[in-house]
């Protein structure tokens, strides 16, 4: 009997498109259905009745939330072409900074977006501070799992995609090659394999997607 694998995610969402991505590097086949956050659908909110946000996973009929739980999920369920380290520390340290990129990293860099004046330029060196953590994790290293794609490159996609993109909408250059070599020189590496760049949105309709929410949050901070 085929297994059941159900993805609920969002086209726009860094944390649905890790999962995507997870499967993929996994040969998992799965079934993909795109939720409209702005009306929820029934199934989404039955199966994430706590936290009502994308992703979950459901698989033969049992849901999993969170990205980075579902992460784990994955990588212990399939075992080929594994996502974490056999190694126990090496394994704590992947969930480490997985962890600090979507609540440090992640964060700072979404108050950076909306900052004037003082708290900008202490919010700007906050995440410079946070971008060199990540550089000095990865130096040496072609990704930040060793030779191949892991835990922390899957959830680092949001630093190699979302990050440029956004700072292009907003129209400054706080994020750039210049200040982080080490971090563009991994993006280059990984932007140039094809299941990441299918995992990846589409240009120009994240572009408008990313400028209107950026407008729509000014007006409504207004």
């Amino acid at each position: 009997m085929a297994e059941e694998v159900k993805l609920y995610g969002t086209w726009s969402s860094p944390f649905s498109r890790r999962i995507e991505l997870a499967l993929k590097l996994k040969g998992v086949p799965f079934e993909y259905i795109e939720e409209d956050l702005s009306n929820k659908s029934p199934e989404l909110l039955k199966y994430n009745p706590v936290h009502k946000k994308i992703p979950v996973l459901v698989h033969n009929s049992k849901p999993i939330a969170e990205s980075q739980v579902i992460l784990e999920y994955i990588d212990e369920i399939w075992n080929n072409n594994p996502i974490l380290p056999q190694d126990p520390y090496q394994r704590a340290m992947a969930r480490f900074w997985g962890k600090f990129i979507d609540e440090k990293a992640l964060a700072t860099r979404m108050k950076a977006n909306f900052a004037e004046g003082k708290e900008r330029e202490l919010v700007t060196e906050e995440f410079f501070q946070q971008m060199k953590f990540l550089e000095n994790e990865l130096n040496g290293k072609d990704f930040f799992g060793g030779e191949t794609i892991g835990f922390v490159d899957i959830v680092a996609i949001v630093v190699a995609i979302w990050f440029p993109l956004t700072q292009e909408v907003l129209g400054v250059e706080t994020f750039t090659e210049e200040k982080f070599p080490v971090l563009f020189k991994w993006i280059r590496k990984i932007t140039e394999i094809d299941v990441v760049n299918e995992c990846r949105p589409p240009r120009e309709k994240h572009l408008a997607y990313v400028k209107a929410r950026i407008e729509g949050l000014k007006s409504a901070s207004k």
